[in-house]
Parts: C-alpha cells; sequence; structure tokens
C-alpha cells in the first residue's frame, strides 16, 4: 500500500462527502497473510472489500461531479473573458448599462476567484479515488492469494488422504497375506502330523504282518503236507495244471498233423 497514514487525510479532507476510511482497514490489511490467514480473516477481509467497493463507486460519481464542474466553468470564464472586451465596447458606446456591466464583470471575477477552490476539490477527490482504487487492488490481490493459497492446501489435503488411504489398503493387504501365510503354515503342519501318522501305522502293521505270517507258516506247512499224505494215499495222480494241459493238447495235434503227412 502507498500511503496508510494518507488515508485518514484524505477521508478529512472529502469529509463533507464521504466516511473517513480510518485505520482498521489498514491494519487489516497489513496483517493479512494469505498463507496463516483463516476462513474468517478470508471473510471479513472481503466484507471490508464490499464495503470499500460501495466508497470508491460513491467516489468515482464525486470525482466525475468534481472534474465536471472544474470544466464547465472553465469553460465559462473563457467565455465570459472572450465577452469582456466587447461589453466594454457595448458599455462606451452606451448600448449597455452600467449594472449590467457590473453584474457581468462581479459574475466573471467571482467564478474565476471560485476557480482554485474548484481545482482543489478535483484534485482532493482525484486522491481519494485513487487511494481507494490502491485499497481495492491491494485486498482483491490478497484474496487472490488467499484462494489460491486455500486451493493449494486443499489439494495437498486431499492427496494426503489418498496416501493414506492407500498405505491403508496396503497394510490390510499385508495383513492378510501373513494371515494366508499363517494359515497355509499352520494347514503343512498338520498334513505333516497326518502323513507321520501314516507312516508310522504303515510301519506297525508291516510289522504285526511279518509276525502273522511267522506265525501262520506252520500252520500251512502242515496243511500242505496233509493235502500231500490224502494224495498218495488215494493213489489218484495229481490233476494238471492248466499249463500242463495246454501243452498236453498241443503235443497231441502236433503228433495227429505227423500221421495225417
Amino acid at each position: 500500500m502507498s500511503n496508510f497514514s494518507g488515508w485518514n487525510l484524505t477521508g478529512r479532507l472529502l469529509g463533507k462527502h464521504f466516511e473517513a476510511i480510518g485505520g482498521t482497514i489498514a491494519t487489516m490489511i497489513a496483517n493479512f497473510d494469505p498463507e496463516t490467514a483463516t476462513e474468517a480473516d478470508r471473510d471479513r477481509l472481503a466484507d471490508e472489500l464490499q464495503g470499500l467497493g460501495t466508497k470508491f463507486s460513491q467516489a468515482k460519481a464525486a470525482f466525475d461531479k468534481e472534474h465536471g464542474d472544474v470544466i464547465t466553468l472553465r469553460q465559462q470564464i473563457a467565455s465570459d473573458e472572450n465577452l469582456a472586451l466587447s461589453l466594454a465596447a457595448k458599455l462606451e458606446s452606451k448600448e449597455i448599462d452600467e449594472a449590467t456591466a457590473t453584474l457581468f464583470v462581479d459574475e466573471l471575477e467571482a467564478s474565476k476567484a471560485r476557480l482554485p477552490q474548484e481545482v482543489q476539490e478535483e484534485a482532493d477527490a482525484k486522491a481519494y479515488l485513487d487511494e481507494l482504487q490502491e485499497i481495492l487492488t491491494e485486498m482483491s490481490t490478497r484474496l487472490s492469494q488467499f484462494d489460491a493459497a486455500a486451493a493449494k492446501t486443499r489439494r495437498e489435503l486431499a492427496s494426503a488422504e489418498a496416501e493414506l488411504q492407500m498405505q491403508q489398503v496396503r497394510r490390510e493387504q499385508q495383513d492378510e497375506v501373513r494371515a494366508l501365510r499363517s494359515g497355509t503354515g499352520a494347514t503343512n503342519s498338520a498334513m505333516a502330523a497326518l502323513q507321520s501318522r501314516a507312516d508310522k501305522l504303515r510301519a506297525q502293521a508291516a510289522g504285526m504282518k511279518v509276525v502273522t505270517d511267522i506265525g501262520q507258516k506252520p500252520a500251512d506247512d502242515k496243511a500242505k503236507l496233509d493235502a500231500l499224505r490224502r494224495t498218495v494215499a488215494s493213489g489218484a495222480a495229481a490233476p494238471l495244471s492248466t499249463l500242463e494241459r495246454l501243452k498236453a493238447l498241443g503235443t497231441a495235434a502236433q503228433a495227429g498233423a505227423t500221421v495225417a503227412a
């Protein structure tokens, strides 16, 4: 801001037209840091900006009026000065009376005397308008910076939340993998235990078979011996096995073929 202290002076100079701006707004703008301001700070500054917008509109209208008054007064003075010599000639020739000429001169001199005051009022109005323009520009810039900083912060927050969510998902997935691995290990251990038990049972069964076979052998030997004794005692030939019967049939067929030849 160009000159905060000058605002009150400008307000006093134009006190008959406007309210003084005061130092509160100057302090507010000076202390407004877009990087650390809150939404409440932003709202207060926006409210002041809206109020200053109204003041600026009023100041613009006042300046336009003061400027127009100066132009009109100068045009009137220039026109009257151009008529002065003509009126002087008419007064000398008695075409106009002294009173009329005196009224004209008094008004022209009054207009010329009033011109500096009108010019000063125009300058004051312009200075006030310029100050308001600078203030509005500064406040608008601060608000834009705040909005940009707030938008950046919101983007960073959204990014951080997305990163946190992603890490949470990764952790959940890792927990699931660990749980699955733990379950697989338990299953493998159970299967290994069952396999070990099966092997042990098979070994026990094999051992029992050996013992049983040993105990059964005398009985089997005795049965074979008894069968042999019965066969010898009956004098009957032992029945031919299937292999022996096939060989006998084949030999008979070869013998028949030889006789026929």
